[in-house]
């Protein structure tokens, strides 16, 4: 295990700059992609694989480009956008492991073209599990592989065509170090003792799914707390909805139609005219122009709307621990045991506390613990609610006594620790 600091930039310059064995052009024909899933099956061992996105620029998570490589099968870049499909790509990357930098953000547009990993290996993941202080995939390419890597076009627009050259030397390293980065990393896991840790946290990641989208996002609008009243809520609501839809429609990001700050500022100011509308200066951009009469029609339905929304809604999780103290002393109480037994085992472990169990989980076992105050017990809650089996070997005991420490005193934990953050 590396406990090394985090490379300064200073440093990281100095290292030798990745280099491409070859600089590959993007497939976008049959004929290519039939060519390069060839001399993809001709290679041996995992897939490096990557996709790049639009976030912030379309409207769509969709993959604009998928990069694929594996030892003795070359590295290519394909243009998802051009074909229907890609199945059989998809079933010869089933043959084997795929390695990913942080999985979450890529397999769902992997998985919309045809391409679903049977066994995977996730670099960034496995670097928090190994204890690693950073774990952006530049800072462990310079660290286990002594090599500086570009980043310079992670938030590029990917929908551009033609791909700017630059761009593709980009792409093509990302997923070119990947099998090398993936042995270093492996054996870091291995010395540490973590491979079992590691090969059950990627097998988990198979039945990874994206979050269910939460009800009202037009709530996440930035700036929406300065509104004053439901009204005001009810036309930020309406701005939001026409321009979700209008995003949609022409695949843009919803920012670059109207940004956030245009929406609040027409929502407080409740203009009563069209001309009033356009009078407000923060509403100035190409689309609040272009678009006018359907702002303007949103803020009508917002202004004459009898649905007013309320000004705070409740979730539908817990509340925050610090908010147990007074209501639940007992649940709070055990909230701050488990966090200090998590704290502990974090730094014993050099794993991440987020990685030992979810945020929600150690809510939801303090607040509603099991019945019976016994290890097994607290083992199989664990278990139930989605724990792997490392983890539960791990806090299973740890959380038992905190649970039977606190159900014989818990005054020492309400007294002696000051109001925490979830």
């Amino acid at each position: 295990m590396s406990d090394a600091p985090a490379l300064p930039e200073t440093v990281a310059a100095e290292l030798p700059s990745a280099t491409l064995s070859r600089t590959p052009h993007v497939i976008d024909t049959p004929e290519g992609l039939s060519a390069a899933i060839a001399e993809l099956a001709g290679g041996s061992g995992p897939f490096g694989v990557d996709a790049e996105r639009s976030s912030g620029f379309r409207y769509s998570a969709r993959a604009y480009l998928i990069q694929v490589s594996r030892r003795g099968g070359g590295t290519h870049l394909i243009d998802p956008i051009a074909f229907d499909g890609l199945t059989d790509l998809g079933q010869l990357l089933a043959t084997d492991e795929w390695i990913l930098h942080a999985a979450t953000q890529d397999l769902a547009c992997l998985a919309e073209v045809g391409l679903v990993p049977t066994k995977l290996f996730d670099t960034e993941l496995g670097s928090r599990l190994a204890g690693l202080p950073r774990v952006g995939l530049g800072t462990v390419v310079a660290e286990l592989l002594g090599l500086h890597l570009a980043k310079e076009h992670s938030a590029a627009d990917w929908s551009t065509r033609p791909i700017p050259q630059e761009w593709i030397v980009y792409a093509a390293l990302d997923v070119e170090l990947l099998p090398d980065l993936r042995d270093a990393l492996a054996s870091v896991l291995e010395a540490a003792g973590k491979t079992e840790i590691a090969e059950q946290e990627f097998a988990h990641l198979l039945t990874w799914k994206p979050a269910e989208p939460k009800a009202d996002p037009w709530r996440r609008l930035s700036g929406l707390q300065s509104l004053t009243s439901p009204r005001h809520l009810a036309v930020a609501r309406e701005l939001w909805i026409a321009r979700d839809h209008f995003a949609e429609s022409i695949d843009l990001g919803p920012g670059r139609a109207i940004p956030d700050r245009a929406i609040v500022a027409a929502a407080s100011r409740l203009p009563n005219s069209r001309g009033a509308l356009a009078a407000i200066k923060e509403f100035s951009g190409r689309y609040s122009r272009r678009e006018l009469a359907r702002w303007w029609d949103a803020i009508e339905r917002g202004l004459s709307t009898d649905d007013l929304p309320p000004m705070r809604v409740r979730g539908n999780g817990l509340s925050t621990p610090r908010n147990w103290k007074d209501r639940h002393p007992e649940a709070y109480a055990r909230f701050v045991c488990v966090r200090e037994s998590l704290s502990e085992i974090a730094t014993s472990s050099s794993i991440p506390i987020e990685n030992l169990a979810l945020p929600e989980m150690i809510r939801r076992i303090c607040f509603e613990p099991p019945a019976v105050f016994e290890p097994t017990a607290v083992a199989t809650w664990l278990r139930d609610a989605g724990a792997r089996e490392w983890q539960i070997e791990l806090l299973h005991s740890e959380l038992n006594d905190c649970f039977v420490r606190v159900a014989e005193d818990p005054t020492e934990f309400l007294t002696a620790a000051a109001d925490t953050d979830d």
